[in-house]
């Protein structure tokens, strides 16, 4: 075998494998940092004698500066190397884990969450390209399960990690945890990998594109994660980020459209199988993020859960997602038109979320756990074939593009459903208290049970008030669970607008 023929032949063996698990664990860590400081807030805020709504910024801050690298990595990876920035990035990871777990202020915190986002930005895609360019080609569906595995677990595993260290240690170490994997194996695979290093291309750098990006993407996950707390357009500031995330997107538009070397090619939208692609996987992942952020919202706020039985409750949908997702390579293995896994996937998640639009306050832990077990199942099934799809839909050149695109999109969708699904279930369980309110108890019959059983009056009425409350937020729960349904299910039907792909997509190039 000549050297070029050794520089391009992938790994085999145990060194595949050994490899596939650093990228993938590369992976997880940017994910599992997406969600791991939502249930920790509380405890972070008291350590640091901050405001519940100041402490939004530290969960604001890495999802902005993550959503903004997403697009960039195309492009960064064709200036400098995918391993190469893939390691830079890694190390970066860690050693920025590392200060948000020392941070002595809010501010220290914030900027250590923004160079964490910044790092892991690259993490995702590139993870997605090197297990590509590792496995033999014709074991690319295994390589795309794995990375689907850890990206539909990483969000689900979040909560619980973060819940079970902040009640058995302390919230420092849920950035902590990062430091070992991320400083541990990075240079392991820049050496491992190093033959896998792609051509650099000196491309020059769209300034102008690059600001608008940052401006449009800050300015609208900004107001998306503070406009429950400013009353959304009531407010004067929530007002003023739309308007400049709405002027600095058009103009972003208008400039990536014309530019002769964008930093984002928005051109890659003019095919339909992309675009009906990538609009799928925006609903079916932002409906699957809206549900997972509902679940543990309401079973520790009503149903007396702690974060760590809440975020163990929500976690086997992940486990079933794990043991599918490797089937699910072996289907995408057998030549079959990835738009049908798709569908019956998605219509699979539908209907089981269908049957959790009738639980009651009574609901019992495994009435919960079985439709999350059994919607584990569909996950991999939309996920993995939509990402192959998607990027069989562009030419080749522009692979890297729509890889970027397709990550971003899936992040943002993630954002923008959970300000929604959390917006949307206080207004409904407020209308459903009002209206349950007028009809309790008309003839008092319920207060005089209990004040004749030793309740004063206002402990009474507060009894009373906890159960309109209670039934009021199960109402709310259900209408929501029945929206999210109906949106997997109009996924399903939005993937038929994509043509099937005229070619394998050669995933290797989705990176570089």
């Amino acid at each position: 075998m000549t050297n070029a023929q050794q520089a391009d032949a992938p790994l085999s063996g145990a060194m595949l494998w050994f490899a596939a698990v650093m990228l993938a664990m590369a992976n997880f860590i940017a994910v599992l940092d997406m969600t791991i400081a939502n249930v920790s807030m509380p405890s972070i805020a008291g350590s640091l004698g901050i405001s519940a709504s100041q402490g939004t910024w530290v969960i604001t801050s890495y999802s902005v500066a993550e959503a903004i690298l997403v697009p960039l990595t195309g492009w960064l990876a064709g200036r400098f190397g995918a391993v190469r920035v893939f390691t830079t990035a890694m190390m970066m990871f860690g050693v920025f884990s590392a200060l948000c777990g020392v941070s002595t202020s809010l501010e220290m915190l914030v900027f250590g969450r923004i160079m964490q986002g910044l790092s892991g930005g690259s993490l995702m895609p590139l993870s997605q390209t090197l297990l590509l360019r590792v496995f033999p080609k014709e074991r690319a569906p295994a390589a795309m399960a794995l990375w689907a595995m850890t990206t539909l677990v990483a969000p689900v595993l979040g909560p619980i990690l973060g819940g079970s260290i902040c009640d058995n240690l302390a919230w420092p170490f849920i950035f902590f945890i990062n430091v070992p994997i991320a400083l541990g194996c990075a240079p392991v695979i820049r050496r491992l990998l190093r033959r896998f290093e792609t051509e650099k291309v000196k491309a020059p750098i769209d300034i102008v594109g690059l600001v608008l990006l940052i401006v449009f993407v800050g300015a609208l996950q900004i107001m998306l994660d503070i406009g429950k707390d400013h009353d959304w357009f009531a407010s004067v500031e929530i007002r003023a980020l739309a308007a400049i995330a709405l002027i600095g997107f058009l103009a972003f538009l208008m400039w990536e459209l014309t530019d002769d070397n964008p930093i984002v090619d928005l051109r890659v939208f003019r095919h339909r199988g992309f675009t009906a692609s990538v609009f799928t996987l925006s609903l079916g992942y932002g409906s699957m993020f809206g549900a997972n952020v509902l679940t543990p919202l309401w079973l520790q706020s009503y149903m007396g859960y702690t974060s760590t039985w809440a975020g163990m409750t929500t976690a086997w949908s992940g486990v079933c997602a794990v043991l599918v997702a490797p089937i699910t390579g072996m289907l995408m293995g057998k030549k079959l038109d990835p738009r049908r896994l798709v569908f019956g996937g998605l219509v699979w998640i539908a209907f089981v979320t269908f049957l959790r639009t009738g639980l009651t306050n009574g609901v019992t832990y495994w009435q919960i756990a079985v439709p999350l077990v059994l919607m584990g199942i569909g996950l991999p099934l939309f996920f993995v074939p939509l990402t192959a799809l998607a990027l069989g839909s562009v030419e080749e050149r522009e692979t890297a593009s729509g890889a970027g695109l397709q990550n971003f999109l899936r992040t943002m969708s993630g954002a923008i459903t959970t300000s929604l699904v959390t917006t949307a279930w206080d207004d409904k369980t407020t209308y459903a208290h009002a209206e349950l309110a007028g009809l309790t108890d008309r003839n008092g019959e319920t207060m005089h049970t209990l004040t004749s059983t030793g309740f004063s009056h206002d402990a009474a009425v507060s009894q009373i008030n906890n159960m309109v409350q209670g039934q009021s937020v199960m109402i709310a729960t259900n209408q929501l669970m029945f929206v999210v349904a109906l949106a997997f299910l109009l996924a399903a039907f939005v993937i038929w607008l994509a043509p099937r792909p005229s070619r394998a997509v050669d995933m290797t190039q989705a990176g570089h």
